[in-house]
């Protein structure tokens, strides 16, 4: 719930840079090196390393824009991937069930 609520996330986490993105929330990656170079690419996470000044200018920047600015898209799915397999197994098995609309056409097209 925090993460949701947060503006930005400062973190060396892996799990946390893959997490942050599916809130839309951007990351900075406290590391040299990342093994989620995806999340970079994507523009999700930013890696600026350890230095405390460049810390502080990165997330000073971050914070001075505007909410609307931002715009995080994550590289590692919608964090929807559970509901869609518990559709299909009950599609499997001929269980009646609702599906969100907005991945019927999804569904359909590899069902």
């Amino acid at each position: 719930k925090l993460m949701q609520r947060a503006d930005l996330i400062l973190s060396d986490s892996g799990g946390v840079q893959e997490e942050a993105p599916a809130f839309g929330i951007p990351v900075l990656v406290l590391r040299e090196t990342t093994e989620r170079p995806e999340g970079v690419t994507a523009g999700a996470s930013k890696l600026i390393g350890t230095d405390r000044e460049r810390i502080v200018a990165e997330a000073s920047l971050m914070l001075d824009k505007p909410r609307a600015e931002i715009r995080v898209t994550s590289p590692y799915g919608d964090g929807r991937a559970s509901r869609r397999i518990c559709s299909y197994v009950l599609d499997f098995f001929g269980i009646p069930h609702e599906r969100e609309a907005d991945w019927i056409e999804e569904y359909k097209a590899v069902a």
